[in-house]
């Protein structure tokens, strides 16, 4: 009998793989001199429109970790965000309370394969795209996939959550 292989990668990737998940993974070689932000520099690499590509970003609503997915073009409304997932008050985490909750870097925080499963919102512009790119748990690596399986996988709220 074979033996069976342990799927390899980010765990984003992996989470994509258990699920069975078209997708496409995307690596570019990260500049850390770009002065442009994570999400502007893939699509810039990636020549792709930046309103497709989406940051993930963690926050707290009442305390609670709490994700949000918005285009990389636009800023998160944190009361918004609050009133999507039934909250009051929301803020943005600090950074390393975000790390260590989702096993990421800042700047390579994926939607996918966190840690631990937080309460998702993601921003309702995902359904104006038959695909979409996140990052795939590292920098320099964009995942793209369906806005559908994005959803499902994170189980996710979608909502108006995003500002220009």
């Amino acid at each position: 009998m074979a033996k069976k292989t342990a799927p390899t990668g980010t765990p984003a990737l992996v989470a994509l793989a258990a699920a069975e998940v078209p997708h496409t993974a995307h690596a570019y070689e990260h500049d850390p001199a770009s002065d442009v932000g994570y999400g502007l520099e893939a699509a810039q690499v990636l020549g792709v429109p930046p309103e497709q590509v989406f940051k993930t970003l963690m926050t707290t609503v009442d305390g609670a970790l709490t994700v949000a997915v918005v285009p990389v073009t636009g800023k998160l409304d944190l009361k918004a965000l609050a009133a999507a997932v039934g909250g009051k008050k929301a803020a943005m985490a600090d950074r390393p309370v975000a790390e260590r909750a989702t096993g990421y870097v800042v700047g390579g925080i994926s939607p996918l394969g966190q840690r631990t499963a937080h309460p998702t919102v993601v921003d309702e512009t995902v359904e104006l795209f038959d695909t979409v790119f996140v990052s795939g748990g590292r920098r320099g690596l964009d995942v793209e996939l369906a806005p559908g399986d994005l959803v499902r996988l994170t189980g996710a709220v979608v909502a108006d959550i995003a500002r220009d």
